[in-house]
C-alpha cells in the first residue's frame, strides 16, 4: 500500500465530507463503479478502458487533429488519442484548412507557470481571459502543455504588467478535454479584463496535514474536496463524498457534480437523479438558455455521440404501478407488473423457487435452489401469476444447463447465486414474449441504505401458509447487517426489510428478485432472495445476494452485451 497515501487519509479522518473507506479504493474519473465512461471508452471490470476507433458510432462531424490528420468522427479521434496519447483535436471539418489553436505560456521562457495565451493562425497570439477561469480550464491547459496531472494553482492578473489586450479569449471547459480547442471558445472585448494565469503540476511532493492526496499524487486543500470541481484533475476529490459543499449536487453514489450539470439532458449520476422530473420541473428552460454557448464546443458533440450509443432495453414493466405507500404484508401482483419474475418447478411438480429473467436464454436464481446434476428435472415458467390457477400468457421452458457459482458455500450461503440457461424453442427463440429482462447493476454504489425496493414471490405468508398467487411488497435496504448477523454475514450479501418486520421474503421466495428503481423508474436487480432469521421478525431483515458484486461473473457466462445497459 502507498504509505504516503495512508498517512494522508488518516490526516482527514475528521473531515466531514469525505468517506475514508471509499477514498482507500482510489476511485477516479475512470472508475465506472462511480461515473459513466466517455463514449470512446467502455467499462471493463470496474475501469473505463479505451475503445478501438471502429467501435465508435459512424455518424458525426469530421474532425482534424493538430498534425492535420482527419477522423470521421470526434469519438474516433478521442478513441485513437485515448490509446496513443497523441493526435489531439484541432478543429472540425476540412484538414486542408490552415488553423491553429495551441496553448503557450507568457513569458515565452516559462515552463510550468505563466499567463496563458493561445497561438492562432498567422503567428497571432491572444490571452485567455480571467473571467470564469477555473480549475476545469486550467487542468485542460496544463494537460495540453504536457503536464498530465493538470494544474496546481490558478490566478487572475490585471493587465497592467502586459501589453494591453484589445480582446481576450474566454474558454469554458468540462474538464475532461485534452486541448483548449475542444472547449467552448468566445472572444471578449474588454480593455480592463483580467487575464488567466496557471501553475501546472510538477513532480509530486508530500501532502500536508490539511491537504487531500489525489490518486494522481497531486495535493489540494481539503476544503476543495466535494465541491463539484475537479481540482485533482482525475476527479478523485469528488467521488467519495458523504455530502457536498455549496454549489454542487450530491449523487446517490456519493459523487459531487456542479449544479450547472443538473437538468442538462445528460445523466451524470448513475441512477439519473440529476435529470429526474421532480428535480428538473421548471428548470429546463433556464438551463437551455445557459447552455447556448456550450453548443459551440466539442462537449455538445460528445453528448450527441453519447445519446447515439446503443442502450440495453431492460427493467421497464409493461404495467405502471402508481401506488407508493408501504403495503403491510404484500400485495397480489397483476398482469405485466413483474415481467421479469420467473417460477422454477422442481422434482415435486410444484413451484419450489423464484428466479429472474435477465435476457436472451438466461435466468438468475439462488444457488441453493438448484443442483447441476438435476438440470433435466427443472421447468421454467414465465408470465405466471398463480401456480394453481394457471393464467394466460404462461410459457414453459426446459433447461440446457445450470451454472452454480464456483465459490458457493451451502453451509454459509456465501455466493448464493446461479445462472440457468433455457433451451431455445422454435426458430431458436429463447426470449419469452410476455417477459422483459430486468437490468443488472454494474456498480455497488447505485443504491444505498434507505432505498425503497420491491420483493416478489410465491413464498409463505405471515401465518407460514403457502401462497399460490404471486405477491409483492415494498422493503428498504438496510445497513449494519454485520452487527445483526455477525459471523453469518459476508461480503456479497445485502439486508432488506422493514423496521417492524411487517413485509419480508419467506420460504418459497428463494431465488426471486429484489428490484430497486432509478429516477426513470427503471428496475435493477439489486438482490436475490437468499436466507433470513425466520420470516417477518422485527430486527432480523431478510438477507439477499447482492447482484452488483457478481456483474463480471454473470457477464463472463452470458456475454457482457446481454447485461450491460451503458458503457459497452
Amino acid at each position: 500500500m502507498d504509505l504516503q497515501r495512508t498517512t494522508s487519509i488518516s490526516s482527514f479522518k475528521q473531515e466531514t465530507f469525505l468517506i475514508e473507506e471509499c477514498v482507500r479504493k482510489s476511485y477516479t474519473q475512470n472508475s465506472c463503479e462511480k461515473v459513466f465512461c466517455q463514449p470512446w471508452q467502455r467499462c471493463v471490470k470496474g475501469s473505463c478502458r479505451c475503445k478501438l476507433p471502429y467501435q465508435c458510432p459512424k455518424n458525426g462531424t469530421i474532425v482534424c487533429t493538430a498534425d492535420r490528420r482527419a477522423f470521421r468522427t470526434y469519438c474516433q479521434l478521442k478513441s485513437y488519442e485515448c490509446q496513443r496519447k497523441m493526435s489531439k483535436f484541432m478543429h472540425r471539418g476540412n484538414c486542408d484548412r490552415q488553423e491553429t489553436f495551441r496553448v503557450v505560456l507568457d513569458p515565452e521562457n516559462a515552463t510550468s507557470e505563466g499567463t496563458v495565451k493561445v497561438e492562432l493562425a498567422h503567428s497571432q497570439r491572444a490571452f485567455i481571459c480571467g473571467e470564469e477561469w477555473g480549475m476545469q480550464e486550467a487542468n485542460v491547459a496544463c494537460r495540453e502543455l504536457n503536464f498530465p496531472e493538470g494544474a496546481d494553482h490558478i490566478e487572475t492578473i490585471d493587465t497592467d504588467n502586459v501589453s494591453q489586450p484589445l480582446e481576450c479569449i474566454k474558454a469554458t471547459c468540462r474538464g475532461i478535454e485534452t486541448s483548449l480547442a475542444e472547449c467552448a471558445i468566445s472572444r471578449l472585448n474588454q480593455s480592463n479584463a483580467k487575464l488567466a494565469k496557471v501553475v501546472c503540476h510538477t513532480p509530486p511532493k508530500e501532502c500536508s496535514f490539511r491537504e487531500f492526496h489525489c490518486v494522481n499524487r497531486k495535493c489540494i486543500p481539503l476544503d476543495k474536496t466535494c465541491d463539484g470541481i475537479n481540482d485533482c484533475g482525475d476527479l478523485s476529490d469528488e467521488v467519495c463524498c458523504k455530502a457536498c459543499r455549496s454549489g454542487s449536487y450530491h449523487c446517490k453514489s456519493d459523487v459531487c457534480i456542479p449544479n450547472k450539470y443538473l437538468c442538462n439532458n445528460e445523466r451524470d449520476c448513475l441512477t439519473g437523479e440529476d435529470e429526474s422530473h421532480q428535480l428538473c420541473n421548471g428548470r429546463l428552460q433556464d438551463n437551455e438558455k445557459g447552455t447556448e454557448q456550450a453548443e459551440e464546443s466539442m462537449d455538445e458533440e460528445r453528448r450527441n455521440i453519447k445519446k447515439s450509443l446503443p442502450q440495453l432495453y431492460c427493467g421497464v414493466a409493461n404495467r405502471t404501478v402508481t401506488r407508493r405507500k408501504r403495503i403491510l404484508g404484500g400485495n397480489t401482483a397483476e398482469k405485466d407488473e413483474f415481467p421479469w419474475q420467473i417460477a422454477i418447478r422442481g422434482e415435486r411438480e410444484r413451484v419450489s423457487c423464484g428466479g429472474v429473467y435477465i435476457g436472451g436464454c438466461w435466468v438468475l436464481t439462488a444457488a441453493h435452489c438448484v443442483r447441476a446434476s438435476r438440470t433435466h428435472v427443472y421447468k421454467i415458467f414465465t408470465g405466471m401469476l398463480n401456480s394453481i390457477t394457471l393464467n394466460e400468457g404462461i410459457e414453459t421452458f426446459d433447461l440446457k444447463r445450470v451454472i452454480i457459482h464456483e465459490k458457493y458455500n451451502s453451509k454459509t450461503y456465501q455466493n448464493d447465486i446461479a445462472l440457468l440457461e433455457m433451451k431455445p424453442k422454435d426458430l431458436g427463440r429463447c426470449s419469452p414474449p410476455n417477459s422483459v429482462p430486468v437490468c443488472i447493476p454494474w456498480s455497488q454504489h447505485m443504491f444505498k441504505s434507505g432505498q425503497q425496493c420491491k420483493v416478489s414471490g410465491w413464498g409463505f405468508d405471515e401465518a407460514f401458509t403457502r401462497q399460490y398467487a404471486l405477491k409483492w411488497g415494498y422493503i428498504y435496504l438496510m445497513e449494519n447487517c454485520s452487527a445483526i448477523y455477525r459471523h453469518r454475514y459476508f461480503e456479497g450479501m445485502e439486508c432488506a426489510g422493514t423496521h417492524d418486520g411487517s413485509v419480508d421474503s419467506c420460504k418459497g421466495d428463494s431465488g426471486g428478485p429484489l428490484v430497486c428503481f432509478d429516477s426513470d423508474n427503471v428496475g435493477y436487480l439489486w438482490g436475490i432472495v437468499s436466507w433470513g432469521e425466520n420470516c417477518g421478525e422485527k430486527g432480523h431483515p431478510g438477507v439477499y445476494t447482492k447482484v452488483a458484486n457478481y456483474f463480471d461473473w454473470i457477464g463472463y457466462h452470458t456475454g457482457m452485451s446481454l447485461i450491460t445497459r451503458y458503457n459497452l
